[in-house]
C-alpha cells in the first residue's frame, strides 16, 4: 500500500485508490451508493470526485487473511464490521454482497441492513 498522506492509499497490486479512514456512520445499501458516495465526492478527498462503492472483488482484495479483528492492512483504518460492496446478490435483488472485516467473511445482506462504507476509485 502506498500512503498518499491526504486520506487516501493506493493498493499497488490492483492500482485502486482507497479511502484510508472511512466514516464511522452505518448506511443502508441505497444510502451507501447514494448519500455516502455523494458526501465523499463533495469532500474532494485526495483531490478527486470520482469515488464509488467497490465491487465485491475489489473489497475482498483488501482482506488480509493472516490478520483478524480487523483482517486488513493496518495502514487502512477499519472497524471489525461489515462493509458494503456495490455488487447485488443476483438470486435476490434485495440483497448485496458485503465483507465482514473481523475475519474477511463474505456474505449477502439485505440492502436495508446498516453497514460501513469504504470508497474506492480507479479500476473498471
Amino acid at each position: 500500500m502506498m500512503n498518499h498522506a491526504d486520506g487516501t492509499v493506493t493498493d499497488e497490486r490492483t492500482g485502486l485508490m482507497w479511502e484510508q479512514r472511512p466514516s464511522d456512520t452505518r448506511y443502508s445499501w441505497a444510502d451507501a451508493t447514494g448519500v455516502r458516495i455523494a458526501e465523499l465526492n463533495a469532500s474532494t478527498l485526495g483531490g478527486h470526485t470520482d469515488w464509488r462503492l467497490p465491487e465485491l472483488w475489489e473489497l475482498v482484495s483488501l482482506v488480509d487473511y493472516a490478520r483478524s479483528n480487523p483482517a486488513i492492512d493496518p495502514l487502512l483504518s477499519c472497524q471489525s464490521t461489515t462493509y458494503w460492496s456495490a455488487t447485488t446478490y443476483q438470486p435476490s435483488p434485495s440483497t448485496a454482497w458485503g465483507v465482514y472485516f473481523y475475519d474477511g467473511y463474505v456474505s449477502a445482506y439485505n440492502k436495508s441492513f446498516s453497514s460501513a462504507v469504504r470508497g474506492v476509485r480507479g479500476g473498471s
